[in-house]
């Protein structure tokens, strides 16, 4: 499975594009720009499981640094800044890491 078959690469293009200068990345704008927070609840899941590099069911922070690179492989690495603050927004459980459970509430909510 892949990014592409649950989003249209033009939507991921269009918010790949929007956040490729250092330090604009906002990750509401970036999941309704690439179609994700009009998914189900299980697509965000297989989004999420296709995120989660090392399959360990968590997304890590130092996994977050390349999350746009998920979606495009030319994309920009998230700077530190936006990568902690898109874990701190994750993170409700403050455990470091973002479990599927969490990145689903944050996506639909």
């Amino acid at each position: 499975m892949s990014l592409t078959s649950i989003l249209s690469a033009e939507a991921i293009d269009n918010a790949i594009k929007d956040c490729q200068d250092p330090d604009t990345f906002c990750y509401k704008k970036f999941f309704q720009l690439c179609g994700l927070s009009q998914k189900t609840p299980q697509e965000v899941k297989d989004v999420f499981r296709i995120l989660d590099d090392d399959d360990s069911g968590f997304i890590e922070e130092s996994e977050l640094k390349f999350f746009l690179q998920q979606f495009v492989p030319t994309a920009r690495v998230l700077t530190e800044k936006e990568a902690k603050s898109f874990m701190a927004a994750a993170d409700k459980d403050s455990d470091g890491k973002i479990g599927v459970d969490e990145f689903q509430s944050m996506i639909l909510s």
